[in-house]
């Protein structure tokens, strides 16, 4: 009889780029927010570089004395803009089922706004047992730790920095700004095209078969 690796009681994904394709709809947020300011955005640049905390793409356009100011108005534009506009990718509601599916937890922990996420998954029907947000990097270890999560899955070198720093295993897509490189020397134990490898890959792991030969997968020894 095959060995086993225990399934950890949660597993936890990132938001942006990771499971939704958040572009669509922050770039016309973006662009509403430059009309509504008289400030430039390029908009089409900032959504090249999404993960970190909303100040720190702001602080490209304003000046900081401002940046509270106009992030608390981006963040109550953001709805009306963003959330119509933004898909799922693809293999999201396939991989919170197979979490579930394996007697697992599935939750979100994100460096977006919480009430903004929230309105992504409802408005995408996808339910994950928690939702985290306003947590970037290091910060997600608290919510993982606090909900035991085993596995991190994320698209930003943050997210491995976030999953390494709460001892969990990280899971990284390549669906972001981060390419496979890039995840892969900031600590990632796997690296995944996107999604839709995720389900064949918890089987895997649960089964405790070695992933190392299978497109797609590229673990690295944890340090």
């Amino acid at each position: 009889m095959a060995s086993t690796t225990a399934l950890p009681p949660t597993v936890g994904f990132d938001l942006d780029m990771t499971l939704i394709d958040s572009r669509p709809g922050i770039r016309a947020c973006y662009q509403a927010l430059s009309e509504r300011t008289g400030t430039h955005i390029d908009a089409d640049l900032a959504v090249t570089r999404l993960g970190p905390p909303l100040a720190d793409e702001l602080i490209n356009w304003f000046p900081a004395e401002r940046i509270d100011e106009v992030a608390d108005l981006y963040r109550a534009m953001y709805p009306a803009y963003a959330i119509a506009a933004t898909p799922a990718l693809p293999g999201a509601r396939e991989a919170m089922s197979a979490v579930r599916e394996a007697g697992g937890r599935a939750v979100v922990v994100t460096a977006k706004h919480e009430p903004n996420a929230r309105l992504h998954l409802a408005h995408l029907g996808i339910e994950p047992d928690a939702v985290i947000g306003d947590l970037w990097a290091e910060q997600k270890a608290s919510a993982l730790r606090e909900h035991g999560a085993g596995v991190y899955v994320g698209d930003h070198v943050g997210d491995v920095r976030g999953a390494r720093a709460a001892d969990a295993l990280s899971v990284a897509v390549a669906t972001g700004p981060c390419d496979p490189a890039e995840l892969r020397e900031a600590g990632a134990d796997v690296v995944l095209t996107d999604l839709t490898e995720f389900p064949g890959w918890l089987s895997d792991h649960m089964n405790g078969r070695d992933n190392g030969g299978r497109p797609g997968y590229s673990p690295a020894a944890r340090a």
